[in-house]
């Protein structure tokens, strides 16, 4: 793995002792994170990050692998995932991933850091949408606070 720069090893540092704190006090998340991006050097610090946080983290490095471990029963707690992956884009992950787990909640990434693509991330139903870079401590708030929340619902047939 290429070396992390200063402040990401720091906040890796921090987070590992705020797990072990945790865990020392019973108070271990252990929810399911799946995290989907095609860039293996990113997919790892991702996975080791949010490893440390607590939560158990399932990797995929593309939307096939992310749509099959959805559909296939994985049954994550949050989705976290790039727009551009190899075999296609979140733009047309999201509809699917949300017809087998509609309250699934989604944050979606991208380095094409337009409007735009954060309000077609909101359109396809992402939670959160993060333009990169961006500091690990906003992921870190962001899935938080995802997880926290209530489940949604989806809304019932008429």
């Amino acid at each position: 793995m290429k070396r992390l720069m200063a402040p990401a090893r720091a906040l890796l540092r921090f987070v590992g002792r705020l797990h072990n704190h945790l865990v020392a006090r019973g108070c271990s998340r252990m929810g399911r994170i799946l995290v989907v991006e095609d860039d293996a050097t990113l997919r790892e610090v991702f996975v080791d990050l949010i490893g440390k946080m607590g939560y158990r983290v399932h990797a995929a490095g593309n939307a096939s692998e992310a749509l099959e471990a959805v559909a296939g029963g994985l049954k994550p707690d949050l989705l976290l995932t790039d727009v551009v992956m190899p075999d296609d884009n979140a733009f047309d992950l999201l509809p699917r991933i949300k017809r087998v787990r509609p309250d699934l909640p989604i944050i979606v990434m991208s380095a094409q850091n337009t409007f735009m693509t954060a309000i077609k991330a909101s359109e396809r139903g992402a939670y959160e949408y993060l333009p990169k870079p961006f500091d690990l401590r906003e992921l870190v708030a962001i899935v938080g606070r995802a997880l926290a929340e209530p489940k949604r619902r989806p809304p019932e047939p008429d």
